[in-house]
């Protein structure tokens, strides 16, 4: 049995490679020059740019704290029995403590790092980044805590359902339910969950309406709609977007962004988001997920091999309840590990986006303009320190887009 899951994870690690390689991400991996990036630094006002550096650097210490104690809530409870013996309160029915357990020690790490996010949340506020009270602030948590309940509960429900009632290939019936989970989390988060956070208008009629729609047709991106979110009620921050697959497809842009940018910006924005669209980021990148979550659940299986981590943990199998603590330990190290190569690749989509936005407006004054103000209205270090770029930066920096803008090649 462990043969044919150690055939299936290479085979996975294979197609995700594949996934990476089609989705043409890496022909657009190169940056400009350093030099034209330092005359686009020179280029933004220097007061602004301070500015966003000392909130940059303000923020750090919660940023790195919350996501270091967060791993070394799930490191302690997951490589020793502690972990364990919580999920062991949690009643004697397998059901009860795999489900239970698990939204113990979810509820847990969320209470622990909460002080953190209050404290990030203060200092958004005081830069005037922030439009929320504290009693919105609250919602908003409250609201991402329920969402993730939920889900958490049911993906745990349905995978100790599975280990019991199919013991010996759980392993490969799990993997092709995630698989099959993600796709359809990807399909209708723009309808089931962005809704939960953000109220959603459709644009009247008006010439920037009209525009973009004809930008999004003749670029041959159908989009069902052009929707108006509500991001001032808790935040300045300009952003658009396009999301959903198929028919949940829509153009949405922060209503911020309306108040704050010319309609030409605006439309530069967009046609960004179209070349996501253009090139089917979403698409690959919902492959490369799922394939990845399949991955997941087998090297789940594979390591529940490893007795020795098994004894740490206090438990006998992968597949108890308790050793719900280890798996998100492993989680947890995974997602750490994981993030920088996902960033880079993300890093190629959004440059290639770039491009596209360039041949579509062919407008380089306004596309820099409209990189601008994205980085210096939303508060962003226009270039950042090399270490966080390269271990968080899912994006290329204001200066190379910057730079890009203004001598990179029409498609």
């Amino acid at each position: 049995m462990r043969t044919y899951a150690w055939l299936a994870f290479g085979l996975l690690l294979l197609a995700i490679g594949a996934a990476a390689l089609l989705s043409g991400a890496f022909p657009g991996l190169e940056s400009p020059p350093r030099a034209e990036q330092a005359a686009a630094l020179a280029g933004l006002p220097e007061g602004q740019v301070t500015r966003a550096r000392e909130f940059r650097s303000e923020l750090r210490p919660s940023g790195y704290g919350s996501m270091l104690l967060s791993l070394g809530f799930a490191l302690v409870l997951g490589l020793t029995p502690l972990g364990a013996r919580l999920v062991g309160l949690c009643g004697t029915h397998w059901l009860m403590r795999g489900v239970l357990g698990g939204l113990l020690l979810v509820t847990l790490g969320q209470i622990l790092t909460l002080p953190l996010a209050a404290w990030r949340e203060s200092i958004v506020r005081r830069y005037g980044l922030s439009t929320r009270d504290w009693a919105a602030w609250g919602v908003d948590v409250l609201k991402g805590y329920l969402v993730g309940v939920v889900l958490t509960a049911v993906a745990l429900a349905a995978f100790y359902t599975l280990v019991r009632y199919a013991p010996r290939w759980w392993w490969a019936i799990g993997a092709a339910g995630a698989a099959v989970l993600v796709m359809v989390m990807s399909f209708a988060f723009p309808v089931l969950i962005e809704p939960v956070f953000n109220k959603f208008t459709p644009m009247p009629d008006s010439p920037l309406r009209t525009e973009l729609m004809a930008m999004a047709a003749d670029r041959g991106v159908p989009v069902k709609n052009v929707l108006v979110a509500d991001a001032s009620r808790r935040t300045r921050a300009v952003n658009a977007y396009v999301s959903g697959i198929g028919p949940t497809r829509r153009i949405v842009v922060y209503d911020t962004l309306l108040k704050e940018a010319p309609g030409k910006e605006v439309e530069a924005v967009v046609a960004h988001e179209l070349g996501h669209a253009k090139h089917n980021d979403v698409v690959w990148g919902t492959v490369a997920g799922a394939l990845g979550a399949a991955a997941g659940v087998i090297g789940l299986y594979l390591l529940g091999g490893w007795t020795p981590l098994l004894r740490r943990a206090g438990v006998e199998s992968i597949t108890d309840p308790r050793a719900i603590a280890l798996i998100m330990a492993v989680a947890a190290i995974a997602g750490l590990l994981l993030g920088p190569v996902q960033n880079f690749l993300s890093r190629g989509m959004e440059r290639r986006a770039d491009a596209f936005a360039l041949s579509t407006t062919r407008d380089r004054e306004t596309l820099a303009a409209m990189q601008s103000r994205l980085a210096l209205v939303n508060l962003g270090d226009p270039d950042p320190p090399a270490f966080e770029y390269w271990m968080f930066g899912s994006h290329p920096s204001a200066v190379e887009r910057i730079a890009y803008a203004r001598t990179g090649r029409f498609e």
